[in-house]
Parts: C-alpha cells; sequence; structure tokens
C-alpha cells in the first residue's frame, strides 16, 4: 500500500511529525514501513511555461521551435522533439539550470543550428513511471490545465512534491488497504482524532428506483448490492490534483468517472464500478452465478469463457461485468457517455478469488475483496463517489439508492481481564491505560471489575479473540516499552554432541570449498528412489501441488544433481555443493515415517585451476575420496572406515565405493553413470551420500598427540603383482596387520596394467614406511617385519614381487 504523505494530511493532524518520524512509529506499532520515497528528489527548476508560438524546426523534419513564456520576463525559445506540441499550451518546462532524475542538468544549447534554452518536459522525464502516465500524454510531453499559472511549480502542481510511504501489509490487515484505514491507525499512535471526507450530497426529484431495478439471486456471494444513477455528466479529464494522487499511488487516470471510482478504492477501500447506463441494453441489474460456457469480453479486450463458479453482474439476460474483478467492455464509459450506474457492493472474497485466478485478473478490486472489505463502508464510499462525480463530472445525482440488502453483520465483542494482559505481555498497565489505548483504536470498552469488554469496529475484521486485544494492547503501547525479563533457571543453553558433530562436518565440508544447499524435501516418483541408501516405499502427499513435488524424498543426491544442471546451463560448470538434510522412509500406511538426517554432496568440473602456473586438476573419484576421509579424520572414525568397490544404480559401475562403518554400510561415493549425466546435460559430477544419523551416533576414542619421532625412518618401495580382481585395500590392510609395531605408513603410488604384465595380472606398488619412536631402527630389524610383510601377501593374496 502506498500511502502519500500529503493526502493523509487531509485526515489525520501530522503536525511536528516528519515523514521519516511518521514512519519509524508506524513500523514500531507492528506495520513495516518499507521506505519513504521522496518524488521530487533531485528535481529542481521545473516550471509551468505558455508556449507562445509554435514552428517547424527549419533544419529538422521532427523538431519544433517554440516560444515559450516562463513568468520571468522575455520568453524563450526552446527546441522541443515531442510530436503534441502546440501552441496556447500550458507545459512543465525544465529551465536553464535545472535538474531532473538521474542527476540530468539542463544546460543551453544548439540543436540543428537554433538555440535552445531550456526543455519541455514529458512526465517520464520528471521521474513518473510510463505505465501510469495518461495514455493520451504518453507518447509526448504533458499539457496542464489552461487556468496554471505560468512560472508556478510544476514539480508542485503535479503533486511531486510529496513524500510516499510503502505499507508492507499482512492479510490481517486489510483495514490498512485505505487512506481512511491508514488515517485510523495514525491517529491511533499520535492519539489525535480522524477527520472523515465530505459526501454531503444534492439530489435532484427524480428518483433511482424509475431507472433501475436490482435482482439479486446469489445471496450468499453478494449479500449486498447498492446502485446510484447520476445523470447528464461530462466525460472529461480528472481535476489535475486527483490525477496526481492516482498516479503516485501507481494507477493510471483515465476520466474523471472513472478515476473517480479508483480514487475511492484508495480513499475507502471499497472497490465500485462505474457502467454506462444507455449501453447496459435494459432497466435491469441482475445478479447471479454464471451460465458454463457464458461468454464475456472484459475491459481489457479479452473474451472470457465463465463457469457455474463465477459471479456476474448482468442486465438481466447476459453479462455486464465479472463481479468484483473487472467490468465488462459492452458497459464501459466512454467519452459520450452522460448517465451512470454507480455500483457500490459486497462479494464475498473466496468467490471472487475463484473467478480472479481462473481468469489470471488479479486487480486491486479483487485484492481487497478477498482480503475482505468493510461492510458498513460500502454504501459511505457509494455516496462519496456520487458526490465528487456531481462536483467534477457535472453530473446529477438521482435520489435514493436501489439496493438488496441481506447482509448482517455484527461486530465482534471480546473480553478479557487486566490480569491475562499484564501476565502475557510481562507488563504492570493500569486498566485507564488500556481503555485509553482502544479509545484510541476507536474501540467501544466497557469496564467491569478486572474484565474489560471490546466491541471492535467492522473495519477491523482481524480482531476476534483476546489474543487479537493483547496485540492491539502491546503495539499500541509500545514493543520497545515492554520490560525485558530473563528466564528463570540455572542451566545454560548448549549444543548437544549430535549437533556439535553435525557442525563440525558443515564447517569441514565448507572448509574443503563445498557450498551449502537446501534443496525441496518434496520430489517426483520417479526421482524418489534414485540413489536411496535404504529402498522403500515413496510416501506421497494427499495434495500435492504439483506432481514433480507429490512425494517425500529418499535420497538427496536427485536434487543435488538438479542444482549442478541448473548452474551447468548458466555456465557455471566447476561446482562444489553439499546438503545434510532428512530423507523420509516408509512404515507402511497410518504410521508416521522414519526422518534419518543424511549428508550428500556433488561436485563436477575442475577442484583446481591456478592459470598462472597453467595448472588444472579435474575432479576425479581420489578428490572425493579425499574429502571424505577429511572428514572421517574430523570426527575420528577414519580407523573404522572401509571403502568397498559396488555397484550402485545410477553410479559408474567402475569408479563407485561403498562405504562402511564397523563392517555396516552408511553410504556411498563415486561418479553419475554417464547415461544419467548425458539425461541431465551435465559433465563428469562425482557424489556422495551417508547416513549422517550413523555417522554421528558413533563415539570415537579421545584424541591422543604424539611427539614428532626424533629418530630416522626407512622407506621400502614394494611393486606387487596380482589378479586383476584384488583390490589395493586388501593388500593395504595386509601389510599394516603384519607390518606392526613399526610400520607407521603404507600408500599406494602406482598401478600398472600394461602390455608387459602377464594375462589377468596388473601391479600394484606401495611405499612403505618403518620407524620407531624410541631408538634408530637397522637394516636387519627392518628386513626382518618387511619379509614378514611380504611373506603374508603371498600367502593371504597371492601376491608376489615383481621383478
Amino acid at each position: 500500500m502506498f500511502v502519500s504523505y500529503k493526502w493523509l494530511q487531509e485526515y489525520v493532524d501530522l503536525t511536528g511529525v516528519t515523514a521519516d518520524e511518521l514512519a519509524e512509529k508506524i513500523t514500531k506499532s507492528g506495520i513495516e514501513v518499507e521506505g519513504v520515497e521522496i518524488l521530487n528528489k533531485g528535481i529542481k527548476g521545473v516550471v509551468v511555461g505558455h508556449v507562445l508560438e509554435r514552428e517547424q524546426h527549419p533544419n529538422a523534419d521532427k523538431l519544433s521551435k517554440c516560444l515559450v513564456d516562463l513568468g520571468e520576463g522575455e520568453p524563450v525559445q526552446i527546441i522541443c522533439g515531442a510530436p503534441n506540441v502546440a501552441k496556447g499550451q500550458k507545459v512543465a518546462v525544465a529551465k536553464v539550470g535545472a535538474v531532473l532524475p538521474g542527476n540530468f542538468k539542463i544546460k543551453k544549447a544548439k540543436l540543428r543550428g537554433e538555440e535552445s534554452n531550456g526543455m519541455i518536459c514529458s512526465l517520464q522525464e520528471l521521474g513518473i513511471e510510463g505505465k501510469i502516465v495518461p495514455k493520451e500524454y504518453s507518447e509526448g510531453i504533458f499539457v496542464f490545465p489552461q487556468e496554471a499559472e505560468v512560472g508556478a511549480d510544476a514539480i508542485a502542481l503535479l503533486g511531486r512534491d510529496d513524500q510516499v510511504l510503502e505499507l508492507s501489509l499482512t492479510p490481517n490487515r486489510a483495514d490498512c488497504l485505505s487512506m481512511l484505514g491508514v488515517a485510523y491507525e495514525v491517529a491511533a499512535i499520535l492519539g489525535r482524532d480522524v477527520l472523515l471526507p465530505e459526501s454531503n450530497l444534492e439530489p435532484t426529484a427524480e428518483k433511482a428506483a424509475d431507472y433501475v431495478k436490482v435482482t439479486v439471486e446469489a445471496h450468499e456471494d453478494n449479500p449486498l448490492y447498492a446502485a446510484k444513477i447520476i445523470k447528464n455528466v461530462k466525460i472529461g479529464p480528472s481535476p489535475l490534483w486527483l490525477q496526481a494522487r492516482l498516479m503516485n499511488a501507481g494507477i493510471r487516470p483515465h476520466n474523471n468517472v472513472v478515476d473517480i471510482t479508483n480514487y475511492i478504492l484508495l480513499e475507502y477501500g471499497q472497490p465500485l464500478h462505474a457502467f454506462d447506463y444507455d449501453r447496459l441494453g435494459s432497466k435491469e441489474i441482475l445478479v447471479r452465478r454464471a451460465h458454463d460456457g457464458e461468454k464475456l469480453v472484459t475491459l481489457d479486450d479479452m473474451e472470457r469463457t465463465l463457469t457455474s463458479d463465477h459471479l456476474v453482474i448482468t442486465n438481466g439476460t447476459e453479462p455486464v461485468a465479472l463481479a468484483g474483478v473487472m467490468g465488462g467492455a459492452n458497459s464501459e464509459v466512454t467519452s459520450d457517455t452522460t448517465t451512470v450506474l454507480l455500483e457500490a457492493a459486497y462479494f464475498n472474497g473466496q468467490t471472487v478469488r475463484k473467478a480472479s485466478k481462473d481468469h489470471g485478473l488479479r486487480s486491486e478490486a479483487s485484492a481487497r475483496f478477498e482480503k475482505g472489505v468493510d461492510p458498513n463502508r460500502v454504501q459511505l464510499a457509494g455516496e462519496r463517489a456520487a458526490y465528487l462525480m456531481a462536483k467534477f463530472a457535472g453530473g446529477e445525482v438521482l435520489e435514493g439508492t436501489v439496493m438488496v440488502n441481506t447482509l448482517k453483520v455484527e461486530p465482534a465483542v471480546v473480553s478479557i481481564t487486566l490480569e491475562k494482559i499484564n501476565r502475557v505481555l510481562g507488563t504492570g498497565l493500569e486498566m485507564s491505560q488500556v481503555k485509553d489505548i482502544f479509545d484510541r483504536l476507536q474501540f467501544e470498552a466497557a469496564i467491569e471489575g478486572d474484565t474489560i469488554t471490546v466491541t471492535a469496529p467492522t473495519r477491523r475484521g482481524d480482531i476476534k479473540i483476546e489474543e487479537d486485544l493483547i496485540e492491539e494492547v502491546a503495539r499500541l503501547y509500545g514493543y520497545d516499552n515492554i520490560p525485558k525479563t530473563l528466564p528463570v533457571g540455572t542451566a545454560s543453553g548448549k549444543l548437544s554432541a549430535y549437533q556439535k558433530k553435525r557442525r563440525d562436518v558443515r564447517n569441514f565440508l565448507e572448509g574443503a570449498g563445498l557450498y551449502q544447499t537446501f534443496t525441496y524435501s518434496l520430489t517426483s516418483e520417479e526421482k524418489a528412489a534414485q540413489f536411496a541408501l535404504e529402498t522403500r516405499e515413496a510416501i506421497r502427499l494427499a495434495m500435492p501441488m504439483s506432481e514433480d513435488r507429490s512425494v517425500l524424498r529418499l535420497s538427496i543426491i536427485p536434487q543435488l544433481l538438479e542444482v549442478v544442471k541448473y548452474n551447468s546451463a548458466r555456465q557455471n560448470d566447476s561446482l562444489a555443493v553439499y546438503e545434510t538434510g532428512n530423507v523420509f522412509l516408509s512404515n507402511g500406511k497410518e504410521v508416521l515415517p522414519d526422518e534419518e538426517e543424511h549428508v550428500a554432496a556433488a561436485i563436477t568440473g575442475l577442484w583446481h585451476n591456478h592459470s598462472w602456473q597453467g595448472e588444472k586438476k579435474p575432479v576425479d573419484f581420489f578428490v572425493l575420496k579425499g574429502i571424505l576421509e577429511g572428514m572421517f579424520e574430523k570426527l575420528g572414525l577414519n580407523d573404522r572406515i572401509e571403502f568397498v568397490q559396488a555397484q550402485v544404480e545410477g553410479m559408474h559401475p567402475g569408479r563407485t565405493a561403498e562405504i562402511r562403518l564397523n563392517g555396516t554400510k552408511i553410504g556411498f561415493a563415486g561418479q553419475v553413470h554417464p547415461n544419467v549425466q548425458k539425461d541431465l546435460d551435465i559433465k563428469d559430477t562425482y557424489v556422495f551420500e551417508l547416513s549422517l544419523k550413523a555417522l554421528l551416533a558413533e563415539n570415537a576414542e579421545p584424541l591422543f598427540y604424539e611427539p614428532i619421532p626424533r629418530f630416522p625412518s626407512i622407506t621400502r618401495d614394494i611393486a606387487l603383482v596380482v589378479n586383476k580382481e584384488t583390490v589395493s585395500g586388501t593388500l593395504k590392510e595386509i601389510i599394516v596387520t603384519e607390518g606392526a609395531p613399526f610400520l607407521k605408513e603404507a600408500h599406494v603410488f602406482d598401478l600398472y596394467e600394461g602390455d608387459k604384465m602377464e594375462e589377468g595380472k596388473k601391479s600394484i606398488a606401495f611405499s612403505l614406511k618403518y620407524v620407531d619412536t624410541e631408538r634408530t631402527l637397522t637394516d636387519e630389524e627392518v628386513t626382518k617385519v618387511h619379509e614378514k610383510v611380504l611373506a603374508a601377501l603371498e600367502e593371504k593374496a597371492g601376491a608376489v614381487l615383481r621383478g
């Protein structure tokens, strides 16, 4: 909601309160003000000029040479490129030395050899959005009414010497979708009165009932419909101040009748509609549900196909408006309209929302009906609009209002004790203070002992229960005035052991260069079972928002691959992401699922890219394995983890390992299968997924530090010939077991499977490091242990030294 500071002053005395101060007070009272826009910020030197002469530029077909009176003595020559500039017009002129939005400074210039002393401005050049500029001026300069004073401040005449507060309203505060609603709120905050707008009608002797009959069939959808007749209207532009207020609120002016209905929409929060009475085709208004397949061409010239879910206003036979959403083109007010039928009605918000959603017509009117309008303000808004049409369109308002009224609205009556208010808020308020707050809100309040009974006006449809009253007291008393208290108790909060370990995992992965992501827990049936560590039936939602988000996930990896796909499509093809989140394991119907926390990651592209050194290292299995080993070491579990070659559906058959903790599978790691990568249109991508619950539940041994050895180590390298099926992990386990206690390190540094090897064999080379922390080992001692290792390798794995 955009609130004009100057317009608001017509309803509430804002003396001594600046726009910024008011914004702060409103925010502190519970309605966030997103910002205060100064409409004339940075603009100066723009005045009303009178075009005395206009002739064609001698050297340019699309330029005009104008002689303009600025009210400062001699007229000045200005070259103008607008197609609609003409002699006799009153226009906005930026004088020499003026500044326009964007810090655009006006200087003397020569255009095609002719001197130009200023600039005749369009509204867009004065900072007004093109979409809200009146259509007749959207392609050229703006023309002021002839009564505009030459030399006057053009910005002030356009209402731009103003500040606009942008209110971010929650759905329950529909009362502030109007200037009067905001006025009541501001008056309560400041403790001042509200001045209501004038609507003193002087009707003619003719009666509106002689011109129209109103019938409502759908009473539940439309419990109140009021029609007024205004004759002899003269369609033309609205007063400049009214146009300015509409534009400042983001609404494009059209003509005086339509602009007045939009003005009332902003002022009262009550949508109205004006029909051309002579184009209705009958003397009847019938409100009913549409027939299935019925057609209506709306004001945007789109043909709409209606259903029985939609409420329509008809002339007794055919629709002339989609109720609460948009009028029909067949009854639109045009330049030759002379008699107006003015509609003020209360429509059911759900019915309006259904029509708005079905036809993709989200309007200012439909938004207000959906959130709720004040039923006691419907007729007042109609009277006010009729008054303005008589005043600014020369209309004659016929006596009476033709109405169907089955609306029964009772104001909410809520009682609460002072003790509960103080107990909930932690305050020590007196009853007189509470009563004063409700008086400022203009809520009727009666006190009986310790209980106060409040009757909320119908404009505040959000007041229904005790807690609503407590909120009103809190925000008007001032949230910053509520005393601060600390909770009673001796225990201080801290992370559980599980939470601390989970934080360690996240910190390590982020330190390793992975970015944390948060993806949907909902996925499609097709993706739900992909890469699952444990296969169970997918859990389907009762009312999914789409088939792509219809079941709960069993694995995180499909969502991470979508992240990779999204980034890869935008040329971000080196990516490393991880997520810790729940997967959902079904326990059958009518039983809540198990929620198990997993950690998963996806890495693709270059892992290192040092352009200066010319080094580029793409991601491979060992990068992924190194990250995991670092994480396991951080958790103190490296000695209990095994990587075992495995086959996992959707994963590369030769580059995938099952990860086991104490011999039990907790996850897997490896490259995504090339076919899956092709389907997703991504490059080689490596992933892992682990049961974080299983991983963090394991207790690590206390960490012991060893001093750096003071004695030298002895390194022996061996190349072993083994069957191709033998994995290095098996050999390493034998080496480490047999080489104890002197063997401290063993790692693979070469693999050979070339044509020099026997069929079915391969060579794996290990580097072994022997050391004793207490003394220097001799060659004989190392040789003895080394031979024991070689013998065990031959006996248990058939591994022999390569010749």
